[in-house]
């Protein structure tokens, strides 16, 4: 169990913070998007992430929570660059927005931390007419991440130095529906379960980024594409869930806090030892084995075109 500090191959465990897996680590020079960086462990990825020197785009929905998040990071860190964007991933025309102000304010982009997430909402349609946690959760970050690609890559050749895709998963995606992703139900509100919905969602967070490291590989691009579970983490994340949010409450003595919650973000992001390393998840700074369903190539590659099929504009 993480609260032993039990230490994998990497040197660090589930106790281990953010500061502390990055410790000596330089980010100076690059540019990182961090979705969802105004609450949560995106707050403190953003924080890390700033101290070691790395330019961070916080990418909001609300930007007002963002700016004050902003402040409190500059009042102790007052060298820090931090900018705040607007960013709904549940409106591909936010989405779409995004991308072309992020364009045409030519920043390079080393760094994308697909962070932000809904958990176990109940349903609901989002803008598009797609489910909100499949919505929000894997095609908003599918369509950025593929409209931000040449930006990245053009960073990435100009630099000479790697560029890193994070998603943020979960490992929640062992409970998923019984296919794993329901490509002719997304919408079956009478079918519809909110854990399982978000185990679909979180599912296809990885074979998002299993997918993409294949497509980078091939390309021959110094881009890596991973994914991560972050851990069972004393959040809001579960509000919406009147057991999960209970259970939530009752174990901050046993889950992880957001400092611990975020450093296996800052590890896959920073850390030398995943140079060069691509369509692995991690769990706890270390190397880690998900479901089946996880490791389907086919369901990966049928995943990617029916993510294309929703995101092509009509």
């Amino acid at each position: 169990m993480w609260i032993f500090g039990w230490k994998g191959p990497s040197g660090y465990s589930a106790r281990s913070t953010a500061e502390e897996v990055t410790q000596g680590i330089d980010g100076t020079g690059f540019t990182a998007i961090v979705t969802g960086a105004s609450g949560g462990i995106g707050v403190e990825t953003t924080r890390v992430l700033a101290l070691h020197g790395v330019h961070v785009i916080m990418a909001v929905r609300n930007v007002d929570a963002g700016r004050s998040v902003k402040e409190a990071i500059l009042k102790e860190l007052p060298s820090a660059k931090i900018d705040v964007m607007e960013l709904d991933l549940s409106s591909m025309a936010s989405v779409r927005k995004f991308a072309l102000d992020y364009q045409s304010s030519a920043l390079p982009l080393n760094l994308l931390i697909n962070n932000a997430g809904i958990m176990a909402c109940p349903f609901a349609l989002s803008q598009d007419n797609i489910e909100l946690q499949f919505a929000t959760n894997h095609i908003g970050h599918f369509l950025l991440t593929n409209l931000l690609l040449d930006t990245m890559k053009k960073t990435a050749q100009e630099s000479h130095a790697e560029g890193r895709i994070v998603n943020l998963s979960s490992g929640g995606h062992r409970f998923t529906y019984r296919e794993g992703i329901r490509f002719d139900k997304i919408n079956n509100e009478s079918e519809y379960n909110t854990i399982q919905a978000y185990g679909q969602s979180k599912l296809a967070n990885i074979l998002h980024a299993s997918e993409l490291a294949r497509r980078l590989k091939e390309e021959g691009v110094q881009i890596t594409a991973n994914s991560l579970h972050p851990g069972a983490i004393a959040t809001n994340l579960a509000r919406h869930h009147s057991i999960l949010n209970v259970l939530s409450n009752l174990g901050k003595f046993f889950l992880k806090n957001v400092a611990q919650g975020a450093a296996t973000t800052c590890y896959v992001a920073l850390h030398p030892q995943v140079k060069g390393v691509s369509g692995e998840y991690f769990m706890d700074c270390n190397k880690a084995k998900a479901s089946s369903l996880a490791e389907d190539a086919e369901l990966g590659k049928k995943l990617w075109d029916f993510s294309i099929s929703l995101t092509v504009p009509k």
